[in-house]
């Protein structure tokens, strides 16, 4: 599916709640939605690389790693799991690597920077628990929308409009 965000916001205003923009389109896809599942962890992308070998149909990983500028949360071998695994895309609120490959994987990816250092692995995060960045909360199991103008927020899912 493909979503337009701006024509989202006119068809909804009432339910949507815009993402403060200070992310960019690193992923192959420049268009995605879907069902939140959150990862909240700092440096460490254990809990990232255990949700991408899960079935991710219909949902986006909303990850929150501290708007961290020192490691990168994900990287080529983890985004392409997650296409795999068919997950629709992943936001997040840090920095990806290895970003010609992720341009060219078919999976949606906003993130705030690229870094080349990857995280260390201790096992450390939380899953599905309520993250706030850029101005509005991520609950598990609302909807994010993403394109080239920005990401939204819904409690709903949302249709495109005719």
């Amino acid at each position: 599916m493909h979503y337009i965000t701006p024509d989202l916001c006119d068809a909804y205003p009432e339910l949507v709640q815009v993402v403060e923009p200070m992310f960019s389109n690193f992923g192959g896809r420049d268009s995605f939605g879907g069902e939140i599942v959150t990862v909240k962890c700092f440096e460490d992308n254990s809990l990232v690389k255990e949700q991408v070998e899960l079935p991710g149909k219909g949902k986006v990983m909303v990850v929150d790693g501290g708007a961290s500028m020192r490691r990168a949360l994900l990287g080529d071998m983890l985004a392409e799991k997650a296409a795999k695994n068919g997950w629709e895309g992943i936001v997040v609120y840090g920095c990806v690597r290895d970003v010609d490959v992720l341009a060219q994987t078919n999976l949606g990816i906003q993130a705030l920077a690229s870094h080349p250092m990857k995280t260390d692995k201790r096992g450390i995060g939380d899953l599905n628990v309520l993250v706030t960045f850029g101005g509005v909360t991520f609950r598990p199991g609302e909807y994010v929308y993403a394109d080239n103008n920005g990401i939204i927020i819904s409690p709903t899912a949302l249709n495109m409009p005719e």
